[in-house]
């Protein structure tokens, strides 16, 4: 059994509701963050934290609880859902929304809810053999906020589909960003490098990046489509995806199309941290 917090109440997720009149619903004003823990911690609390204070402040969202606060709820929840059953590890999903408005418009007092949900794994294989990306000519609003607004990717499920790819990568006026959910790196000799803007500031990219920096140079800046043709590797990085090769993207085959060492190194270096987190 999963449990769940909203707006000061503790309860098992089915429980709890939010109201029609939420803004999150009405408008799709919203934010979010996930994060998961390693060994019954969380992981990059203090990271996860910061990034979703600033989302916060950028759609004008008041906190209705501190950082110990949050952190005390946390604790709570990990200690319940274990003691019902559940696996000492599991993802947690803050949503923030605009609250309940009388008039469908005006923010008054944000609803925070916070979740514990199962981890639901990459399949193994994709480490093994990498993901194929189609490109979309599109840049998220509001990039470095962690919004609720998803439309983009669920409206192109179909295409992905049909091109038996995992995800988009987003590129405007032919400079990449980011994919859909995670964040995109390529691999050119000892450098790895990474976009710098249009892009949500991963917490899953900044601890690979920190783990890199002994044995690579680690650059951030504009990563332009025509790069691709001579990258040795590209990957991306995110919570669940951890450090993901991509070896074809749309018709483009990345390098010699096998997974490359950068990427297994880094996984590897990934797996070693949350370990003995």
């Amino acid at each position: 059994m999963h449990y769940g917090y909203f707006n000061g109440t503790i309860a098992p997720t089915d429980q709890l509701a939010v109201g029609i009149t939420d803004l999150g619903l009405l408008r799709g004003y919203g934010l979010f963050d996930y994060f998961l823990t390693y060994n019954g911690k969380p992981f990059q609390w203090d990271w996860y934290w910061e990034r979703f204070q600033n989302s916060a402040m950028r759609m004008h969202l008041p906190l209705p609880v501190t950082k110990n606060e949050t952190f005390g709820i946390i604790t709570d929840l990990i200690e319940r859902s274990v003691d019902a059953g559940t696996s000492a590890d599991m993802a947690f999903r803050f949503v923030m929304t605009g609250g309940y408005s009388a008039d469908s418009i005006s923010i008054e007092q944000p609803n925070l809810l916070i979740l514990t949900e199962s981890i639901h794994p990459v399949p193994a294989i994709q480490y093994e053999q990498g993901i194929k990306v189609i490109l979309d000519e599109y840049v998220r609003e509001m990039a470095e906020v962690k919004s609720t607004d998803y439309k983009r990717v669920i409206l192109m499920a179909e295409a992905i589909r049909a091109a038996r790819a995992s995800d988009l990568l987003y590129q405007k006026g032919g400079e990449i960003s980011e994919l859909s959910r995670s964040n995109f790196f390529i691999v050119k000799g000892n450098q790895i490098i990474t976009p710098d803007r249009h892009i949500l500031h991963g917490i899953t990219r900044r601890t690979v990046m920190q783990l890199a920096q002994t044995d690579f140079e680690v650059i951030e800046r504009s990563v332009l489509l025509s790069e691709l043709y001579d990258a040795d590797e590209a990957f991306t990085t995110s919570s669940t995806k951890k450090v993901l090769p991509i070896v074809q993207i749309g018709d483009l085959t990345i390098a010699d199309g096998h997974v490359g060492p950068t990427s297994k190194f880094l996984l590897q270096q990934f797996d070693e941290l949350t370990r003995n987190w």
